[in-house]
């Protein structure tokens, strides 16, 4: 059981789900600044020993100055501006609703990969969307301004989170792990000294112990879970099990911090849900043409895409090389990735 990939998925859903509630109990003695260095600091020296140990601390041979650039934009968003905007808005509203808000996520990438990227979102997709919304502003709405204050702030973390997403993606020859390392190692420096700068880090050694050890398992283990649960039930079953997290977030928050489930919860919950759903099912299938690349990233060869033959190595199982993609011209169902970065009015 504790080997099932499906179980892997699951753990890493709550461990993930597990930060919202266990960050607000540390905000007491720490500020959004410090709290956003220690927890990605934590992240950085979980996954540590993984990078080291396959000698890949840096970035890979082939990153070229784009490539820097988004790792740069991924850390600025995703490792810095994102945790700190979430934190703040944690300071003033409960858990639970914080964890839903998080949900707007997916909504987010969406939504700027349509903007930004060109990328396709079809009916179901935009649904999803408007269902989300309309979920989060059920929550914000019972506290009045300061719901909206708070719900703002955490939309604004998932837009940065957005961006990080859609930057990471597009990054050649770099791995979770290693993008973990980066954000954890640069983003966490950073908050952390601009939160000691602004008010002395007054909270004891258990206290930033513990921070570091939710950061470790929250973002660190969690990924290698996500990660490891992909490589075996693919990367689609496992996001739809880790979509999870921000419910176990509310589970969570009720147990341990005493929160309870309101009327608006109980109705934005379902919402969520049915919104996430959506934002699954959406896909588009149409005819597309692929150029000639040679890149490195991690990849599997039963994707469609990499055809390239190893002895001894199960298609299925992820794994990261330079290779040449030949020009090719094709069908099939598709989501927005590293291949499929394209403008669709030309085509039905």
């Amino acid at each position: 059981m504790y080997k099932s990939p499906v179980f892997l998925a699951l753990l890493s859903a709550a461990l993930f789900g597990a930060a919202t509630p266990a960050s607000k109990y540390l905000l007491s003695g720490l500020t959004p600044f410090q709290l956003a260095g220690l927890l990605y600091l934590g992240a950085a020296i979980a996954v540590s020993p993984t990078v080291v140990k396959n000698s890949r601390l840096g970035l890979p041979k082939r990153a070229d100055y784009k490539n820097q650039l988004r790792l740069a934009g991924a850390i600025l968003f995703g490792g810095i501006l994102g945790p700190v905007a979430l934190l703040f808005g944690l300071l003033v509203a409960e858990a639970t609703s914080v964890s839903l808000w998080l949900n707007m996520e997916m909504a987010a990438t969406a939504v700027l990969g349509v903007i930004l990227f060109r990328d396709h979102l079809g009916i179901r997709g935009w649904l999803g969307v408007i269902v989300a919304l309309v979920a989060s502003i059920l929550i914000a709405w019972a506290p009045g301004s300061t719901g909206f204050v708070s719900g703002g702030l955490v939309l604004l973390a998932c837009i940065f989170w957005g961006v990080d997403n859609h930057l990471t993606a597009l990054i050649d020859g770099i791995t979770p792990g290693q993008s973990t390392f980066w954000k954890g190692s640069v983003a966490g420096l950073v908050n952390l000294a601009i939160g000691a700068s602004l008010h002395p880090v007054v909270a004891g050694a258990g206290v930033i112990l513990v921070a570091l050890l939710v950061g470790a398992l929250s973002y660190g283990a969690s990924i290698a879970l996500y990660i490891r649960s992909a490589q075996f039930m693919g990367a689609t079953r496992a996001q739809v099990i880790f979509a999870s997290a921000p419910f176990f977030g509310v589970m969570l928050a009720v147990v341990f911090l005493g929160e309870t489930v309101s009327i608006a919860h109980a109705v934005a919950l379902p919402l969520f849900v049915l919104g996430v759903a959506l934002l699954f099912m959406e896909s588009h299938n149409h005819m597309h043409t692929h150029d000639a690349i040679t890149h490195e990233h991690l990849h599997r060869h039963d994707d469609g895409h990499h055809n390239h033959v190893h002895d001894g190595l199960k298609p299925s199982l992820p794994h990261s090389h330079v290779h040449t993609h030949e020009p090719v011209t094709h069908k099939h169902p598709h989501w927005p990735d590293l291949h499929h970065r394209h403008s669709h009015h030309a085509k039905p």
